[in-house]
């Protein structure tokens, strides 16, 4: 006797079927990265905003709406985030090279122009080089609705977001690897990561990755460094992320039709430099950790380059080493600038500070690796650096892998200088990352809050002869590794 209703029992063929359809539909609603979430970004999250006829920034009608239309007056822009030198628009307008800001308000609620945009010129010494950085009405300018609709009309063609744009001049910080990855990029996706203060200790965040990198003043040929080490850094931390440069923005501002960005951070090197931050730390990242944000803030980054590089999956994602019940063992890296020609240990010293590791490393089975970075590739230098636990060196670049590694109780940089010489680059840039920082003058070891207040270059501190004590460096590693001195700093 047949059911009364046309329903019929599935066969087994049929439910394998709806199965495996559903896992599909699971897996590509999925990001195919570790760093973002797979929730999607709609309008109204992204700029607060409902209306005004703006299609989403991240959907799939880019292509098919590249305008920003409107009635009577354009959207208002909107100041997403804000700290000196690092700032977050929605609807931010460009015409003739010129940036627009457009809204009712006057222009005195928004911060000083000159904490969020400069001229772009180099940053020299003197008040009057200073005053040559302010920006001027060519640069970026505050206007009122009525003002917009006379000068763009009813319409701007959109640069879908979200954009990164960067207005630092051409041949002075870009092209050194600290200043790429431990200054520009640490600062930017600081303030970015401020939309999501939740991100979560294995760098899952629900914030998209940067669309387009772009360059006023800077050509396409400018801005890898000699080691080749900031494109990988780059390309391993956003894979798809496209570039334009000095001759993409003379395009867009010789055509004369107003672009809108959907959305927008502007790094100014000149404007972080006005703040109250660089003052206190000497360092214009510093000024973007005044705005929220998470503690595993950089883990995104850290986790896509070094995974990008090829490190093991334990090392980027796995406990704490010092754990109990952990096998991985403490890793300590001397970089050694030995052979390099500048700022360089006695060599008596040096070989007495290897000698003094190596004692460790026989009595308490610690890793010691004593690396020349240059003689290492790319990826090694990457992979070895999300490793380590100590690492150690005389003043220099080779200390920016220290972005790299994994901040733990134990995580430190112990940093050699020229008596009474200090330099904050690698100071603050450590404890930015929550761990501890440690100089060291021959014998003396200070920390913070024992630290000069200014940088410090004596006659010696460029030099080869910089002296350190082998024993009291090592006597300082080993305290650093017990477990009872695990909360100490």
């Amino acid at each position: 006797m047949k059911p009364s209703s046309s329903w019929t029992v599935p066969t087994r063929r049929e439910l394998i079927l709806v199965f495996g359809l559903l896992v599909v539909l699971l897996f590509v609603s999925q990001n195919d990265g570790l760093v973002f979430s797979p929730e999607s970004v709609k309008l109204d999250e992204v700029t607060g905003k409902e209306g005004n006829g703006v299609q989403s920034s991240f959907s799939d009608n880019s292509l098919r709406d590249p305008r920003l239309t409107w009635g009577e007056t354009p959207p208002e822009t909107t100041l997403v985030a804000h700290a000196a030198g690092w700032n977050i628009f929605d609807q931010l307008y460009l015409l003739n090279g010129t940036l627009y800001i457009v809204s009712s308000n006057p222009p005195t609620s928004f911060p000083e122009l000159r904490l969020m945009y400069s001229t772009g010129r180099e940053v020299r010494n003197g008040k009057e080089e200073e005053l040559k950085r302010f920006p001027t009405d060519k640069d970026i300018r505050i206007i009122s609705l009525t003002e917009a609709r006379t000068l763009f009309g009813t319409s701007a063609t959109r640069i879908d977001g979200p954009n990164w744009l960067v207005n630092d001049a051409a041949n002075q910080f870009i092209t050194h690897y600290y200043h790429w990855a431990a200054e520009l990029l640490f600062g930017m996706w600081r303030a970015y990561s401020s939309l999501d203060p939740f991100i979560t200790p294995d760098g899952v965040t629900s914030i998209p990755p940067p669309r387009r990198l772009m360059f006023r003043f800077v050509p396409c040929s400018k801005w890898r460094d000699y080691a080749s080490m900031n494109q990988w850094v780059l390309r391993g931390a956003f894979p798809s992320i496209s570039m334009e440069f000095s001759s993409d923005w003379a395009d867009r501002a010789s055509m004369g039709r107003p672009f809108v960005f959907d959305r927008v951070l502007i790094a100014d090197r000149a404007a972080a430099g006005q703040g109250a931050a660089y003052h206190r730390t000497w360092r214009t990242a510093s000024e973007a950790f005044s705005l929220r944000g998470s503690p595993h803030w950089w883990s995104p980054v850290r986790n896509n380059v070094l995974e990008f590089s090829g490190l093991a999956p334990e090392w980027v994602l796995g406990p704490d080493p010092g754990a109990i019940g952990t096998r991985q063992k403490f890793v300590i890296t001397y970089i050694s600038r030995q052979g390099w020609g500048r700022r360089m240990l006695r060599d008596e010293d040096h070989e007495e500070l290897v000698r003094q590791l190596t004692r460790l490393k026989n009595r308490y089975g610690y890793e010691v690796n004593v690396a020349n970075m240059d003689k290492l590739s790319r990826a090694e230098q990457f992979q070895l650096a999300g490793r380590t636990t100590i690492m150690m060196g005389v003043h220099g670049n080779g200390l920016t892998s220290l972005v790299w590694m994994r901040p733990t109780p134990r995580s430190t940089v112990i940093e050699f200088f020229y008596p009474k010489g200090i330099a904050f680059d690698y100071e603050y840039t450590t404890r930015a990352l929550g761990m501890v920082h440690y100089g060291v003058w021959d014998n003396i070891t200070f920390t913070r809050p024992d630290v000069p207040p200014f940088p410090q270059y004596p006659e010696g501190f460029q030099g080869n002869d910089i002296p350190v004590n082998g024993m009291v460096v090592a006597d300082l590693v080993h305290r650093r590794l017990q477990l009872d001195q695990e909360t100490d700093d």
